[in-house]
């Protein structure tokens, strides 16, 4: 199942470099008196899937490695073992603000400030709920971060945003997504063909925006349960996605410039050092995903290719060793003898990028059903749904003969029929599963549920005291360049440190 639609090329938006400051990343980047929202709202997009640089970092050599779907040996790769490398763990935060926050709000500006009347009520709709995608990342890695004057330093000409209390970010997040969804309909955005996700499909959006309600509303499930199930009851009332039809991915093509790839793509085309956690390979134990998940290395040291993709054949690495104690273990002579991503099949730079997938929103319904009886009171079909929705989720990738049949999905049920004794972690486990390479969300739900079960590594020297940290650290500049705003939110929310827990996350 592919979308059919033309990536426009971005030539026009320089990327500010990396050791901008906030007057840097606060400026104009789109001159909104001189351009349509159109190409804008495409180039945010893209920006929002990301680029080589904060892939890379934020979400795989951190997110990835402590959420245990990869695993690596190398200490580049510093989330297998809890170690602090300030660019990497700043990357999204310095992105984020940089390439997606400061276009995000350029557009709602200049169609909330529309003198003309010449744009419509749904493109600010639609606007408002890609912002509140973009934000929403944010705050899960970092906890309390700006938001109320996050980027809009060329509007007001404040350069030193104030951090939000992510308790007040969550419930604005909430509201936007209620005041958006509402204002749209059922006919074809203003946007048209600039917006990659859904082509301006007003109903696709309505149920994009309900079913990241659901996944914030469930955020709160520690902190606020309650106020977690009202929002969950709204997202369902509201319309959540309702097949793979509805996924919000970008269609990436293969250049010409870096945005229009794949960042996790990018990374796979730079990088070998990779492989695939032994957490997550047993995991994927008579799971017909696991020869388009995995393969052996080629042993050409090309990066393009992968060997066999033989499940029999299939062997994770442990998390936390180092090129010294992999000798220690079974294989470990040669790293070639474990698993990494499957090169010729989900890694390529013109590979789809998930924002959210309709599995995910069945997991989620599940869950609800589980805890509260309100999605119709049956669990079990739910997941029954997720997995096979996740299942025929892969044939959009370029996988040919290697998709997943309606038989082995079939016999992968009966063989993992619904467990009603342990529901929450295997729809959970599921989710885990299905949120392979948006490693981000992985990490954020991991800390939500405390599902799949994982076991710390405890590498000497790593930040955390053995355990998984609970978020990312500021991009480092902020202590220099917003310094008082930034120590405001330390003493808040707690030290900067990957064991500070954000809001939602209490004990």
């Amino acid at each position: 199942m592919k979308k059919v639609i033309t990536v426009i090329l971005i030539v026009f938006f320089g990327v500010s470099s990396c050791d901008s400051g906030f007057e840097e990343l606060n400026e104009n980047p789109n001159a909104a008196t001189e351009l349509e929202p159109g190409p804008k709202f495409t180039n945010a997009i893209l920006r929002t899937a990301g680029d080589r640089f904060e892939n890379w970092r934020g979400n795989l050599i951190y997110s990835s490695m402590m959420i245990q779907h990869m695993a690596a040996t190398g200490g580049v790769w510093a989330g297998d073992k809890y170690f602090y490398n300030a660019q990497w763990s700043g990357a999204w935060f310095e992105r984020g603000y940089n390439d997606q926050v400061k276009i995000i709000e350029d557009i709602v500006f200049q169609l909330e400030t529309d003198p003309e009347n010449e744009y419509s009520e749904e493109m600010l709709a639609i606007a408002r709920i890609q912002r509140v995608f973009i934000y929403h990342k944010l705050t899960d890695l970092y906890g309390d971060v700006p938001y109320s004057e996050a980027g809009k330093g060329f509007i007001d000409g404040n350069f030193r945003p104030v951090y939000d209390p992510q308790s007040e970010i969550y419930a604005d997040m909430l509201n936007e997504l209620a005041e958006a969804t509402a204002v749209l309909g059922t006919e074809t955005s203003q946007f048209g063909a600039a917006d990659i996700l859904f082509g301006g499909d007003q109903e696709k959006w309505k149920r994009f925006g309900n079913s990241l309600m659901l996944r914030l509303g469930l955020r709160l499930i520690k902190v606020d349960p309650t106020a977690s199930q009202q929002w969950v009851q709204r997202a369902i009332d509201g319309g959540v996605m309702q097949s793979n039809d509805d996924i919000a991915f970008v269609e990436h093509t293969d250049g010409p410039e870096g945005i229009n790839r794949n960042g996790n793509g990018q990374v796979f085309s730079a990088d070998d050092d990779m492989r695939l956690s032994d957490t997550f390979i047993n995991a994927l134990t008579g799971d017909p995903r696991l020869r388009i998940y995995a393969a052996l290395p080629d042993g050409d040291d090309d990066r393009n290719t992968s060997g066999s993709n033989d499940p029999a054949m299939q062997m994770g690495l442990p998390n936390g060793l180092d090129a010294t104690t992999v000798l220690g273990i079974p294989g470990g002579d040669n790293i070639n003898n474990f698993s990494e991503p499957n090169r010729n099949l989900i890694t390529k730079e013109d590979a789809p990028y998930f924002f959210q997938t309709y599995s995910e929103v069945e997991f989620m319904l599940a869950e609800a059903d589980i805890r509260w009886g309100i999605a119709g009171g049956n669990p079990a079909a739910h997941y029954e749904a997720g997995v096979r929705a996740a299942m025929r989720q892969m044939d959009m990738y370029d996988i040919g003969t290697e998709s997943v049949t309606d038989m082995e999905i079939t016999d992968f049920l009966t063989a993992n029929p619904f467990d009603a004794a342990n529901g929450l972690e295997q729809v959970n486990t599921q989710y885990w599963i299905v949120t392979f390479l948006n490693d981000i969300e992985s990490f954020a739900n991991w800390r939500r549920t405390g599902f799949p079960v994982l076991t710390p590594v405890n590498y000497p020297g790593n930040e955390s005291n053995g355990q998984i940290p609970r978020r990312l650290r500021y991009f480092e500049r902020e202590q220099t360049t917003n310094p008082q705003n930034y120590q405001a939110a330390v003493a808040r929310q707690g030290a900067d440190q990957f064991t500070t827990r954000v809001w939602w996350d209490v004990e």
